[in-house]
C-alpha cells in the first residue's frame, strides 16, 4: 500500500478513537453549562487543568520513548516489561505519596480535599493505560484503540448524563426510594469525578490482557537510556501542558476573587468551540507520530514528511474557516447558557492557535527523528515563558482575552522556531508558497467574517465555498493520489 494512503487510512482510524470519544465529551459542554453557573464550571475546569499538568508529570514522556526504542529494538518485549515496570512503580509512589499528603496537596492546587480521592485515583489509573495504548499503537492496531478510547468516554458520557440529569429527575419522582438515596444536592463536581473514575478503571481492565500475557524483565541500562531520551519529552510535555491549560489557572488567580472564576468558566466553555481543530490535529498527530519513526530509514522521508505537511495545512485551513463562520451555530448548540457567551471573541484566535500547534507537530520530525529531542524541550519552554510573562501582564487588563492571545504568540512562535532550527538539522522541502496561500486565505476569509461582518452567515457561508472551490481546483489531483485507488 502506498505509505501515504496507509497513514491517512490509519489517521482515520485514529481521528475515530480520537475525535469520536472526544465529540462525545465535547457533548458534556452543553451538560455542564445548563446545570452549573461560570463559577461551578470555573471550578471543574481547574481541576481538569491539573489533570493535564500531573498527566504529564506521571507519564514523563516514555510513551515517545517507546516508539524510539521498541522500533529498533530486537527484543521487543523487553522494552515493553521494562516500560510497564517503571510506569508501574512510579504511578505506586505517586498514589502512596499523594494520600499520604492529601490535605497539604489539596491546599497547594486550591482543590477542595474532599475530591482528592477521586484525582489521586483518576491520574493512577491513567498512567497506567499509557504504555498498552502505545504498543498498540506501534503494532498497528488501530481498531482495538480506538475501541477502548471509544468506550471510555460512552461510559463518562453516560454516567454524567446519568448523575447530572436523570438522577435528579428519578430522585424527585422515587419518594424514599432508592434514587432518592442516591442523589446529593449540590454535588455535581463529585459526580463528575466519579464517572471519569468508573470510566478509567474499566479502560484498565480491557487493557489488562497486556500486562497479563508476558514475563516482568526490567532492564536497567535500556530504562536509564530510555529515561535519558524522555527527560527532554517530559520538560517539553510540561511546557505544552502550560501553554494549553495554565491560562485557566492564572485567570483564576490574577483576577478579582469575586469573579475569576465566573471568567474562567466563560473562557473555558468558549475554548471548547476551538475542540474541532484541536481533534483534527491530535487525530493526525496519532497517525503521523509512528510513521515518523518507522520511514526515517526509507529513501528520501523528508519528501514525505512535506507532503504530509502540505495535506495538513490544506485540511486544517478549511476547519479553520468552516468553525469560524458557524461559530454562533455551534455556541447555541453546545454553550447553551448564554451567560457563557461574553468570551466568544476568543474563538478565532484560540482556533488559529490550536492550528499553529498542529503545524508544529508536523513540524517537529525532524528533532524526533535525529534524536535531538532537546530542541522540543527548549522550543516548548520558551513558548511556556511567553503564555505565563504575557498572561501576568495582560490578564489584569484584558481578562481571557490576553490568555487566548498568550497561546495564539506561544504556539506561533513554537512554529516558527521549530521550522528555523528544522532547516538546520534536518531539511525538508515544504511548499511554502501553497502553506502560506492557504493558511493566509483562511486567515483573512475568517477575520472577514466574524469580526468585520460579525459572524454573519450570508457572508461566511460564500466565503467558505469560495475557499473550498479554491481547494478543489488545485488540490483534487493530488488528493486523488492519497485517497482513490
Amino acid at each position: 500500500m502506498n505509505p501515504l494512503k496507509k497513514l491517512f487510512k490509519q489517521t482515520a482510524i485514529y481521528g475515530l478513537a480520537t475525535v469520536l470519544p472526544r465529540m462525545l465529551s465535547f457533548l458534556l459542554v452543553p451538560i455542564y453549562t445548563s446545570v452549573m453557573s461560570p463559577g461551578t464550571y470555573g471550578e471543574v475546569t481547574l481541576i481538569f487543568t491539573w489533570f493535564a499538568i500531573f498527566n504529564i508529570f506521571l507519564a514523563y514522556g516514555m510513551e515517545t520513548a517507546f516508539f524510539r526504542f521498541y522500533k529498533d529494538s530486537e527484543n521487543k518485549k523487553k522494552v515493553v516489561s521494562t516500560s510497564l515496570l517503571s510506569l508501574g512503580v512510579s504511578s505506586f509512589i505517586f498514589l502512596l505519596i499523594g494520600l499520604l499528603f492529601k490535605s497539604a496537596l489539596a491546599t497547594a492546587l486550591n482543590i477542595e480535599p474532599r475530591y482528592m480521592n477521586f484525582v489521586l485515583s483518576i491520574l493512577v489509573l491513567d498512567a497506567l493505560v499509557i504504555v498498552p495504548f502505545a504498543w498498540l499503537r506501534a503494532n498497528e492496531k488501530p481498531m482495538r484503540y480506538a475501541i477502548v478510547k471509544t468506550i471510555n468516554v460512552a461510559l463518562n458520557l453516560g454516567l454524567n448524563l446519568f448523575f447530572l440529569i436523570l438522577l435528579p429527575s428519578l430522585a424527585a419522582e422515587s419518594g424514599e426510594g432508592v434514587f432518592n438515596k442516591l442523589f446529593v444536592p449540590d454535588f455535581e463536581i463529585s459526580y463528575i469525578l466519579i464517572s471519569n473514575v468508573i470510566a478509567s478503571a474499566a479502560t484498565l481492565l480491557l487493557m489488562l490482557k497486556i500486562y497479563l500475557r508476558r514475563p516482568y524483565v526490567f532492564d536497567m541500562d535500556l530504562w536509564k537510556r530510555m529515561i535519558a531520551y524522555a527527560m527532554p519529552v517530559m520538560i517539553a510535555g510540561i511546557a505544552f501542558t502550560i501553554n494549553e491549560v495554565f491560562d485557566k489557572y492564572l485567570l483564576s488567580e490574577l483576577l478579582p476573587p469575586d469573579i475569576a472564576k465566573s471568567e474562567m468558566g466563560k473562557y473555558a466553555a468558549c475554548y471548547k468551540l476551538a475542540l474541532f481543530m484541536t481533534l483534527f490535529a491530535t487525530a493526525f498527530r496519532m497517525g503521523i507520530e509512528p510513521f515518523f519513526f518507522s520511514h526515517s530509514d526509507t529513501k528520501n522521508p523528508q519528501k514525505a514528511y512535506a507532503q504530509i505537511t502540505n495535506y495538513f495545512v490544506v485540511l486544517g485551513s478549511i476547519i479553520l474557516l468552516a468553525v469560524v463562520v458557524f461559530a454562533d451555530v455551534l455556541k447555541q448548540l453546545f454553550v447553551l447558557d448564554s451567560s457563557y457567551w461574553d468570551a466568544m471573541s476568543v474563538v478565532p484566535i484560540i482556533i488559529l492557535a490550536s492550528f499553529f500547534l498542529g503545524i508544529y507537530h508536523n513540524l517537529s520530525v525532524w528533532y524526533k527523528v535525529t534524536d535531538r529531542t532537546k530542541f522540543g524541550a527548549y522550543i516548548s519552554m520558551i513558548g511556556a515563558v511567553l503564555t505565563i510573562i504575557i498572561n501576568v501582564v495582560l490578564i489584569q487588563y484584558f481578562s481571557y482575552v490576553a490568555s487566548a492571545i498568550a497561546t495564539l504568540v506561544a504556539y506561533g512562535t513554537m512554529m516558527l522556531l521549530s521550522f528555523y532550527f528544522g532547516r538546520m538539522y534536518y531539511p525538508i522541502p515544504y511548499n511554502f508558497r501553497k502553506i502560506i496561500f492557504y493558511l493566509g486565505i483562511s486567515i483573512l476569509f475568517s477575520i472577514i467574517s466574524f469580526y468585520i461582518f460579525e459572524r454573519n452567515l450570508f457572508v461566511g457561508i460564500p466565503l467558505l465555498l469560495i475557499f473550498l472551490g479554491l481547494v478543489y481546483k488545485l488540490e483534487i489531483d493530488n488528493l486523488k493520489k492519497v485517497f482513490v485507488k
